[in-house]
């Protein structure tokens, strides 16, 4: 096996704990069901961002509120560009697997998708055919 990446963004409604710990919930949730065979136990690490405008509490709660104990986080402040999407979170996993790089399905829900349309519409097409979330 070796270790891949996956990716995925989301915004959340408001920069309430709630609010923050929901979208990340469901931005966990669809990168799980978007890609089957991922299991907490083979995951390395997680590496959460936030913008600046969500500071009610770390996305890695939500993650360690699914079970996933174990697992090595870190939370960080996204950089602040100009015209950047508000109150996004993103996650990059490490994951270690045996798929290839183009199996693996990258998650952008609702108006994160602006951010890699290109892995939206893998991930919008395979929701179609009554995969993800």
């Amino acid at each position: 096996m070796a270790i891949k990446a996956v990716r995925g963004a989301i915004t959340a409604s408001e920069n309430t704990v709630l609010a923050i710990l929901a979208a990340t919930t469901e931005l966990l949730r669809g990168i799980q069901q978007a890609n089957p065979t991922l299991k907490a136990g083979d995951l390395v690490s997680a590496v959460f961002t936030a913008t600046a405008d969500l500071n009610a509490v770390y996305p890695a709660r939500a993650a360690r509120e699914l079970g996933w104990v174990d697992l090595a986080m870190m939370c960080a402040q996204e950089m602040s560009v100009e015209g950047s999407l508000a109150r996004c979170i993103r996650v990059m996993l490490l994951w270690d697997t045996d798929l290839n790089p183009n199996e693996i399905i990258h998650v952008y829900v609702g108006a994160a998708a602006q951010l890699r349309p290109d892995w939206s519409n893998h991930f919008q097409a395979q929701q179609a055919k009554g995969g993800a979330i």
